[in-house]
C-alpha cells in the first residue's frame, strides 16, 4: 500500500494474517519487530496454544502498558463480504477486513503512537510496555490472565493500562470504558421422567417443572445498579428438551443462562439466590457455573485524566466514561491494582460481515494515544 499512512499500512499487514482465535498467524512478530527497533525488551510467553508477549522499555515506575489482542473471531461466510475478509482493502475512506476495528487497527495505532512519541526522545519518567495476546476472543484462559499471573509472581506491576478495545459509539473518542460488568454463566440440567404424552401420570415433564422457575429467574430484580453500573441482568441463551417425537415427554431439559452483574452483588450471592429459586420449585437438577470475570471499575485518576486530555487536545470533544458492553481482558489486569481504561475506534461493525474502520480514524487514534503517552510519561 504505497500511498497508505503509517498506521493504516501496519493495520493492513496485521489484518492480512488470518489469526482466528487462538491463532496469532505471525501478528506478534510484526509488532515485535517494530518495538525491538525502539529498544524494547521482548519476553515471549506462550501458554498452551496461545501466543503472548510482554514487551517493556525502561525499568522504573510508573508503568504505562498498552494491552491488545491479535486474535479475531471467524469471518463468517466469505462470499457475503464485499472483499475477502483477510485480504484487506481501503474503500471510500474505510479499511475493510476481519479485525479492522477489533482490534488490529488499535494495535497499529499503539505502535505508531509509540514510535512518534519516542522520536522526540525517551520518556522523562517511568516505563512504557505492551501486553499482547492471541486468546481474548476465545477461552481467555492462557492469554492475558496467565501473563498477569507471571508478572505478579515476580513482583512486576502495571500502574496504568490502556486497552485498545473498540469503545467508541458514533465517533472516535465519544466513549471510553472505565470498567466492565461481571459475567457468570449457569448450565442447568433438569431431570424428569420420560414417557408417553398420553400417560402424563407416568411421566415427570422437566419442561413443565422448569418453566416457572426460569420465568421467576427472568423476572427477579437482582439489584438496582449504581452510578457506574446498570442493574444486573439475567438472560437465557439456550433452552433444549425433547426427543424429536411429538408424542414423547422428554426426560431432561438443558438451559444455559448468563448474568451480567454490577458491583452491587457478588457471584456467590447470585449463585445462592439462583439455588434458592430452583429449590423452591422442587427441581431435580445439576447446575454448573462458569465465572468469566468479576466487575471492575477505574475511578477518576491519572490515567482517566490523561485519556480525557488526549481526546480533548486531539479531537476537540469531551468523552463519556461508560461500563456498558461485554467483557474484556481488562478484567484480568484491574484486580492487580492497575488503573484500566479502554479506548479504541467505533464499534459499529465489530464481529460483523464487512468489518471496517475509518482510515482517518486510525491516524487520529494514533495521535490520541501519543498524547496520552506524553501526558503520563513526558510531563
Amino acid at each position: 500500500m504505497p500511498s497508505a499512512t503509517p498506521t493504516v499500512e501496519l493495520a493492513h499487514r496485521l489484518i492480512a494474517r488470518a489469526s482466528v482465535t487462538p491463532e496469532d498467524a505471525g501478528c506478534h512478530e510484526i509488532l515485535i519487530e517494530r518495538l525491538e527497533r525502539l529498544g524494547f525488551r521482548v519476553e515471549r510467553l506462550p501458554f498452551g496454544a496461545v501466543t503472548n508477549a510482554w514487551i517493556r522499555l525502561g525499568d522504573s515506575a510508573p508503568v504505562l502498558a498498552f494491552a491488545g489482542h491479535t486474535d479475531v473471531v471467524p469471518s463468517g461466510p466469505p462470499e457475503r463480504w464485499d472483499i475477502p475478509p483477510f485480504a484487506p482493502q481501503v474503500r471510500a475512506g474505510y479499511l475493510y477486513g476481519r479485525g479492522a476495528a477489533d482490534m488490529k487497527g488499535s494495535l497499529a495505532a499503539m505502535i505508531t503512537a509509540c514510535e512518534a512519541a519516542l522520536a522526540a526522545g525517551p520518556p522523562r519518567r517511568g516505563s512504557l510496555a505492551f501486553l499482547f495476546t492471541s486468546d481474548e476472543e476465545g477461552a481467555a484462559v492462557d492469554g492475558t490472565a496467565r501473563v498477569v499471573e507471571h508478572l505478579q509472581a515476580r513482583g512486576e506491576r502495571i500502574d496504568w493500562c490502556l486497552v485498545g478495545e473498540p469503545s467508541s459509539r458514533e465517533r472516535l473518542g465519544d466513549t471510553v470504558k472505565i470498567g466492565r460488568r461481571g459475567s457468570l454463566t449457569g448450565r442447568l440440567r433438569v431431570h424428569g421422567v420420560q414417557g408417553h404424552v398420553a400417560y402424563p401420570e407416568r411421566c415427570d415433564n422437566p419442561i413443565h417443572r422448569a418453566a416457572p422457575a426460569l420465568a421467576e429467574l427472568a423476572a427477579t430484580q437482582w439489584d438496582r445498579g449504581n452510578a457506574h453500573f446498570p442493574p444486573t441482568t439475567f438472560q437465557l441463551s439456550n433452552v433444549h428438551a425433547g426427543t424429536g417425537a411429538h408424542n414423547v415427554v422428554p426426560g431432561e431439559l438443558e438451559a444455559v443462562f448468563n448474568f451480567r452483574y454490577s458491583t452491587e452483588i457478588t457471584a456467590d450471592e447470585l449463585k445462592r439466590r439462583t439455588a434458592e429459586i430452583l429449590d423452591r420449585h422442587g427441581l431435580r437438577r445439576d447446575l454448573e457455573w462458569v465465572h468469566s470475570g468479576a466487575p471492575f471499575l477505574t475511578p477518576a485518576g491519572a490515567l482517566l485524566d490523561a485519556v480525557r486530555t488526549g481526546i480533548r487536545d486531539v479531537l476537540g470533544i469531551e468523552t463519556e466514561a461508560s461500563t456498558t458492553g461485554g467483557t474484556s481482558d481488562g478484567r484480568f489486569i484491574a484486580p492487580t491494582g492497575a488503573q484500566v481504561v479502554e479506548l479504541g475506534p467505533v464499534n459499529a461493525t465489530i464481529h460483523q460481515i464487512n468489518e471496517r474502520v475509518g482510515t482517518e480514524e486510525l491516524e487520529a487514534l494514533s495521535a490520541v494515544y501519543r498524547r496520552i503517552i506524553e501526558v503520563l510519561l513526558y510531563a
